[in-house]
């Protein structure tokens, strides 16, 4: 493990004992410290709650409660980011992950490097998206909230050719320099983009 890596407190849930065992070695072997490891939703919200984690990987189709469902209620408690992991790539369950503090999806079967990666990018997005809550009114809000300053950081990375989290920090930047809020910038892109937009397109 890189030395500017953070070793995180990693919760991790799944009725498969093989994909647990998995979960936990790989984590491991990143570096990180799994604090709870457990096969039902029920377990993951109890340990969640007790261990209060840096991250939480959990599959959907659990007994008891599933993933998402306990990913709702552990997230007014404990705002931590979530992974996903799953065997079902259906549109519902995708539809119910974006509605839900879901940061990342992965479909099983999984490796190493996926994982890795979409750490990464669940610890990263779970910044901006502390940076967001803070200015949105409440939870519910911020969550709306950030799919459209995603959106807007989607244009940003096109339109100046921008990496994802150097399309975040423009955005923050043009925010304070205006005096406004990142979702009201946000917003004001999205408007320019489809005012560029052929008619047929919007």
């Amino acid at each position: 493990m890189s030395a500017m890596k953070k070793s995180l407190r990693i919760v991790v849930a799944d009725d498969e004992p093989e994909m647990l065992r998995f979960l936990e070695e790989v984590l491991k072997d990143l570096g990180h410290r799994v604090v709870g490891a457990v096969a039902d939703g029920r377990q993951l919200v109890e340990t969640c709650c007790a261990e209060r984690p840096d991250l939480v990987v959990t599959d959907i189709r659990m007994p008891e409660l599933d993933g998402i469902s306990a990913i709702e209620y552990v997230y007014s408690h404990v705002q931590a980011p979530f992974i996903l992991v799953s065997a079902h790539h259906e549109p519902g369950l995708i539809e119910r992950a974006e509605e839900a503090p879901v940061i990342a999806y992965l479909v099983k079967p999984i490796k190493g490097a996926d994982l890795e990666t979409a750490i990464s990018i669940a610890m990263r997005r779970h910044a901006e998206f502390q940076a967001v809550h803070k200015q949105a009114v409440d939870l519910q809000q911020a969550l709306e909230d950030r799919k459209i300053i995603e959106r807007a950081k989607g244009i940003l990375m096109k339109r100046a050719k921008l990496e994802e989290e150097d399309a975040f920090r423009r955005l923050q930047n043009l925010a304070s320099t205006k005096n406004k809020k990142m979702i009201e910038i946000a917003r004001t892109i999205l408007d320019l983009e489809e005012a560029f937009l052929p008619e047929k397109e919007r």
